[in-house]
């Protein structure tokens, strides 16, 4: 008929879904972080970026970005372990904190104030080392450095949790700071003659070249609070002097070339 609406269809049911049965007694998992869901090496840099603040670069291993948060001094590990036990333990009157301080290979990279690089020429003409070759090197700005193996021990939050997962995301060099990472120096007295701790290695990560921790950032009133500033004239309770740390550095780094440079004549003698 015209005029009259077309007649509506009629509804198809759906059947209804049963319901599953709660088991008692089971709980169900909370939204983990993204960090976690994702795996290790997203663990590794949400450490560095959400607990430090420290920016990282894309990629595999992760890597921190120098020149925003900090700046780093790089030595030869003999020179670094030299000048570390020069400087006294942390904790020593003035009450400093140790700042952070990690391995790789056989360097010693020492973790400064952000602008410490664009200072090391001129700290070292000041100093009256700029004439001499010293295996002294700054990052800065621009910059790249290898993100240390996550602390086992001694610090919260993703690195609690994670345990020592390395920087390529892959377990793990089981304990790489431990013990050493919280006594550092500290307990190596000046001029004591027993070599500074170095970070467990049990699975032969570090020797393998990945960096290691073997003085830890702070988390507790940021970590950039400890690192060494040319602004801390004399040191202060948060950071020692940048001038000192890099005078001490110079020197420890000239012996080491010098007593380098005559081991090398004995034993080319003694394999004769």
């Amino acid at each position: 008929m015209v005029g009259t609406p077309p007649a509506t269809p009629a509804r198809i049911p759906v059947p209804a879904i049963p319901a599953v049965p709660a088991v008692p007694g089971s709980l169900v998992p909370g939204p983990r972080r993204p960090a976690e869901a994702a795996g290790p090496g997203a663990r590794v840099r949400w450490y560095y970026e959400s607990v430090l603040g420290w920016p990282t670069a894309p990629g595999t291993p992760v890597r921190l970005r120098t020149g925003v948060r900090f700046d780093v001094l790089d030595v030869p590990v003999q020179a670094g372990h030299a000048a570390l036990r020069r400087l006294g333990p942390p904790g020593a009157a003035p009450r400093r904190p140790g700042f952070p301080v990690a391995l790789r290979g056989g360097r010693m990279l020492l973790l400064v104030a952000a602008g410490g690089a664009e200072e090391l020429p001129g700290l070292l003409e000041w100093l009256e080392w700029g004439s001499l070759p010293l295996d002294l090197t700054a990052v800065g700005a621009g910059g790249l450095m290898e993100a240390p193996l996550l602390p086992a021990t001694g610090a919260t939050g993703a690195a609690g949790s994670a345990g020592a997962t390395d920087a390529t995301g892959s377990a793990d060099v089981a304990g790489s700071v431990g013990a050493a990472g919280s006594a550092d120096v500290g307990r190596v007295g000046r001029g004591s003659a027993l070599p500074p701790p170095r970070p467990r290695d049990h699975d032969g990560r570090a020797r393998r070249g990945a960096a290691v921790w073997l003085r830890p950032p702070e988390q507790e009133g940021g970590a950039e609070t400890s690192l060494p500033a040319l602004s801390a004239v004399g040191g202060t309770a948060a950071a020692p002097d940048l001038a000192r740390l890099v005078h001490t550095l110079a020197t420890e780094c000239h012996r080491f070339r010098l007593s380098s440079r005559c081991a090398s004549p004995r034993l080319a003698r003694a394999t004769r």
